[in-house]
């Protein structure tokens, strides 16, 4: 079973559309090493997702390898958004859970998602406020550099 096999909407999946996957549905069996390369995480960080309960129920091949489908990928696609919002780890964990425990938790998804767009727009805040002081440090200097030297240039 994958991480998504509940009764819960694909909505729940990723951030937005999936995108598109490398093999069809029912062909759709990658191993660890190919899903490094299509996401760009490590085989390292996939074994440790699937260890806190991030990355769980992951299928295996009958000599214990992990298989990945296209919802797994979807699924990991939707929490390197997560990360990339500066969401904690555990926060990540507790979010996944709460989809495992099926519909009756959306509103508790739905607050976390909240709390860490919240952050987003913050941080957003502080990064344009922090841009604005480099343009005009940058403006400063090309001007600085046009400016005519000496008196009577």
């Amino acid at each position: 079973m994958t991480v998504m096999e509940t009764t819960s909407t694909p909505a729940d999946i990723c951030a937005s559309a999936p995108s598109a996957h490398p093999r069809p549905e029912g062909q759709d069996r990658y191993t660890i090493s190919e899903v490094a390369a299509f996401t760009g995480l490590t085989a390292h960080t996939l074994r440790w997702y699937e260890r806190i309960g991030l990355m769980p129920h992951v299928d295996r091949s009958h000599t214990g390898q992990r298989r990945f489908s296209n919802r797994d990928l979807d699924w990991l696609a939707f929490v390197t958004k997560l990360r990339l919002t500066g969401m904690p780890v555990a926060h990540m964990v507790r979010y996944a859970e709460l989809i495992r425990e099926g519909d009756h938790t959306f509103e508790e998804r739905q607050e976390l998602l909240e709390a860490t767009r919240r952050d987003v727009r913050t941080r957003i805040a502080e990064l344009q406020d922090t841009l604005a002081v480099l343009d005009y440090k940058i403006d400063f200097y090309a001007g600085a550099r046009r400016a005519p030297e000496g008196p009577g240039a």
